[in-house]
């Protein structure tokens, strides 16, 4: 579904412009004007319009925000990982990007949040309406976030993106690759998008909700297989040459264990080109063998 059509295309801020936040907006710059917003312009794709700003700079925000937005993106990316990084990151950038928009009404305001906010660890199902009671300062400076972003005067949508993977970020497959994961067996539950499909799921729904129709306030967006962590390993040991773990190895995983469903996401009409680990690390594997032809 594309944005419908009007006298003029829709003005669409990007704020975090990024690798997800860059492949958002180029999606979006077929059917809209895009601005992408980062403190390194000369880093946002072609063909969207950049803007150099510092979200927690408010002054200079104020100064560079474009106009005569119908809707903006909030992705941005912690600079470092501490309670410090991910407040800037999550709540206080936020908050200046909403003081600065002031005067202005947006149709759509979208924030990605992350699946950290989950704070279940028992195998079980989490899906939109399960309790979140996150006890790391990331999922609690998310939580936040996605709180100021419903308080704010613009309707919002809150996107909980699983473990992001793909091209761009290869650090699981090649630690597998470089011996560096050694998972318990049965290892905890682990839950992964692949980068083109958070993309294209943030464009879905922005297009969805630019277009009339009705969007949930908040969506879980994972592909369609949670899966134990030690069969991830074992697969990929199997499709391409590993070295053997050592001591040093990982054997467990970062985000306790449960299973994120996507049946909300799904019941959108979205599908997912990535549907499961498989699809997605076993394209990533057939990129990186040499062609026989050669």
């Amino acid at each position: 579904m594309a944005i419908e059509e009007t006298a003029s295309q829709p003005r669409i801020l990007v704020a975090g412009c990024g690798a997800l936040g860059g492949r958002i907006a180029t999606l979006l710059a077929r059917d809209a004007t895009v601005f992408g917003l980062r403190r390194q312009a000369n880093k946002v794709p072609a063909g969207v319009e950049p803007v150099a700003a510092d979200l927690l700079q408010p002054t200079q925000l104020r100064q560079v925000l474009p106009s005569d937005l119908d809707a903006v993106i909030y992705c941005l990316t912690p600079s470092q990982y501490s309670d410090q990084g991910y407040r800037d990151a999550y709540v206080t950038g936020l908050n200046n990007l909403l003081d600065a928009l002031d005067g202005q009404r947006p149709q759509r305001l979208i924030f990605i949040s992350s699946t950290s906010v989950y704070h279940q660890d028992d195998d079980s199902w989490v899906d939109e309406d399960s309790a979140t009671e996150p006890a790391r300062f990331s999922g609690q400076c998310i939580l936040e976030g996605e709180q100021r972003a419903r308080d704010s005067r613009i309707p919002a949508t809150v996107v909980r993106l699983s473990g992001i993977y793909g091209p761009s970020r290869r650090r699981f497959l090649t630690a597998v690759q470089d011996g560096g994961m050694n998972p318990r067996s049965p290892g905890p539950y682990s839950n992964r998008i692949h980068e083109e499909d958070a993309a294209r799921a943030v464009v879905h729904l922005l297009e969805l909700a630019l277009s009339g129709n009705d969007v949930a306030p908040t969506y879980l967006v994972s592909d369609c297989e949670p899966v134990r962590l030690d069969e991830v390993v074992r697969w990929v040991q199997d499709q391409v040459p590993c070295r053997t773990p050592g001591d040093d190895a990982r054997t467990g995983g970062r985000a306790g264990s449960k299973r994120c469903r996507n049946q909300r996401l799904l019941s959108t009409g979205f599908r997912f080109q990535y549907p499961d680990f498989r699809a997605g690390y076993g394209e990533m594997i057939a990129q990186e063998k040499p062609d026989d032809a050669g």
